[in-house]
């Protein structure tokens, strides 16, 4: 008996192909490939574009982007709203629009959040060569720019045969689905090969369901954690973003609340407790609350939930300094629960905490530590309080008071966007996270840019959710572009669009390593060739109102409030423009510290100074052995 088949081009074929894949977790289906991306060139347009309009909405639902970069942060934004259950496709032409997408990918991959990239290729057949933006490698003829996709991609192939896209297209949604594998996934796309038609057996488009394996902790292991955790005297949980995409949030608090054992977040896992929850000390490390940091400096058992202890999470290998402390990693990913020399519960965030609490019945940490990580935590409110509170409403605000100023228009819904810049340390150390999805940093990989395409993704992903993206000048004027398409959907995303002249961030880092804030203002060239000149007269607000948003200029404290409030009441893209107060109150200092190696040798005394005090810290670094 012949098998049935279907003659398509192998754009369609592809494009049939993701529209049948889903992916179920609890006994919930989503769409695997919710949309795609794409902005079209030779590269793409009679490829997967012919194949993406032949498909239909219905089928594929397209989205018009205007940055292929920005195209991946929306579809990641997409992918954490959804817990990494739904992602979406990203299609590009080749040469720069291909390249475009290396710092997206990598996003993606670092957050371990599924995106499927789509770069149209050079001719497999090789029969223009070169053709337009083709890369020539004198030695290596198969090589192309897409290449560049190879060590940011957790899954890579090029389809030089019709044929081929099968084993590969059955690999990609693997990886996509696999919350231990997934990341961005690269499937470069020959244009020749793209239009060529092929018989696909009828089986390649039937509907396929990939489960999302909730994998329960080894016995032998969960053994080994529960007696570590019965042994110890200032046990401390560390929250990543895993407790999240898990949907783990109400075993995590039902094992604190049977426990006592504080919680601490990383920026991924902030909010994986209510903030008014007795047992979160909110985030933790170099800008992490004082609460955290003072309980993870005695903490003799560090359980690592979902993490993978970045250099800000671990103060740079400094933070975890009782001598005797040991670790507990609970991750689904084996390379990151091996992390610190751990003990390690390989499984699911939610199978794994439930077990944990079930065999801790009848165990609680000690009275003294949890009233010493109370007391701490009701201090830290009243650090928080006061960064909020402005003395005086008709004073332009500082940008702790900004996000006061947010914090009391928001809703237990609303998600907060941001990525880079001097806000991820304020919001770490000071935002009330309401809800698991509201407090959404990229901090991975801390790509200026990210917020508003990924307010988009997230809208699309959650209609209807009030969405608040908060940048910089700085990062506003990387990647605004994204405005123009959240017009065109009628995507009401919200832009607090914070004015302070410059790279913030970078200028207090610069400041204390001995650099001076050289090169982190945005102000005239001054006669001593210095850009220390008056400020650039730039008009934020006006380019965001040109790119189609509504503006709301603020200038005081009670203005900023009542624009917020107005904001979050419209049914259109909304910017919130403030210029802040720099010289006022700044932000609470750091607990912790973060290594940025300074310049050993210097004649500048700034930067003396600063090697001094590096030198002081770096001798506190240890290898947890």
């Amino acid at each position: 008996m012949s098998t049935p088949t279907r003659r398509l081009t192998v754009a369609q074929a592809l494009v049939r192909f993701l529209s049948a894949q889903y992916t179920e977790r609890d006994g919930v289906r989503h769409r695997l490939i919710a949309g795609t991306w794409g902005i079209f060139g030779h590269g793409n347009v009679a490829g997967l574009g012919q194949a993406l309009l032949e498909a239909g909405e219905d089928t594929m639902p397209y989205h018009q982007g205007r940055n292929e970069q920005s195209m991946v942060h929306a579809a990641v934004g997409h992918a954490r709203q959804l817990n990494r259950l739904s992602a979406q496709a990203v299609t590009t032409s080749i040469g720069p629009g291909a390249t475009n997408l290396v710092t997206g990918a990598a996003l993606a991959t670092i957050n371990r959040l599924p995106v499927l990239l789509l770069p149209g290729d050079y001719f497999a057949s090789h029969a223009p060569d070169p053709l337009l933006q083709q890369l020539e490698h004198p030695t290596e003829a198969d090589v192309s720019v897409n290449d560049t996709l190879r060590p940011v991609s957790r899954y890579f192939d090029r389809i030089t045969r019709p044929e081929a896209l099968i084993p590969s297209a059955l690999n990609a949604v693997r990886v996509l689905a696999d919350p231990a594998e997934t990341g961005a996934v690269t499937l470069a796309l020959p244009q020749d090969v793209q239009a060529e038609a092929h018989d696909w057996p009828e089986e390649f488009f039937a509907e396929r369901v990939w489960h999302v394996r909730r994998p329960a902790p080894d016995p032998y292991e969960l053994a080994e954690a529960v007696a570590a955790i019965r042994a110890a005297e200032r046990p401390l949980i560390v929250a990543g973003g895993g407790v999240h995409h898990s949907e783990a949030e109400d075993a995590l608090k039902a094992l604190v609340e049977a426990t006592g054992i504080p919680v601490a977040s990383t920026q991924a896992g902030k909010g994986s407790l209510r903030h008014d929850h007795p047992a979160d000390l909110g985030g933790i490390g170099h800008t992490g609350t004082a609460v955290s940091d003072d309980i993870a400096r005695t903490a003799d058992l560090v359980i690592g939930v979902g993490t993978r202890y970045t250099d800000f999470t671990t103060a740079s290998g400094t933070l975890f300094k009782n001598p005797d402390v040991r670790f507990v990693n609970l991750n689904i990913a084996a390379f990151d629960a091996h992390k610190l020399s751990a003990r390690t519960l390989v499984c699911d965030a939610r199978a794994g905490l439930a077990a944990l609490t079930e065999a801790l019945a009848e165990h609680r940490v000690n009275a003294v530590h949890e009233a010493a990580y109370r007391e701490g935590k009701e201090r830290w409110e009243q650090v928080v309080d006061a960064a909020y509170r402005a003395a005086d409403e008709n004073a332009v605000p500082t940008q702790t008071q900004v996000l006061g100023a947010l914090d009391a228009v928001v809703g237990d819904e609303d998600v907060v966007i941001n990525a880079a810049g001097s806000l991820p340390g304020d919001l770490h150390k000071l935002w009330r996270a309401r809800s698991p999805r509201q407090y959404h940093l990229e901090y991975g990989y801390s790509c200026m840019g990210y917020e508003i395409p990924a307010a988009i993704g997230v809208q699309q992903a959650a209609p209807g959710t009030p969405v608040w993206s908060l940048v910089g000048d700085g990062t506003y004027l990387m990647m605004p572009t994204e405005i123009v398409t959240a017009v065109q959907e009628g995507l009401p995303v919200n832009l607090v669009l914070i004015q302070n002249h410059g790279y913030a961030s970078i200028g207090g880092l610069s400041e204390t390593v001995g650099g001076e804030r050289f090169g982190t203002a945005y102000r005239y060239r001054a006669a001593d060739g210095t850009f220390s000149g008056a400020p650039l007269p730039v008009d934020l607000a006006a380019n965001a109102g040109s790119l189609g948003m509504d503006v709301l200029r603020a200038k005081t404290v009670r203005e900023l409030r009542e624009a917020l409030a107005a904001a979050r009441a419209s049914d259109r893209p909304t910017c919130v423009y403030v210029e802040t107060d720099t010289a006022g109150p700044a932000a609470p200092p750091a607990e912790a510290w973060w290594d940025v190696p300074v310049a050993e040798t210097a004649t500048r005394e700034a930067a003396v100074r600063a090697r001094e005090e590096y030198d002081r810290q770096v001798a506190d670094r240890r290898h947890h052995l």
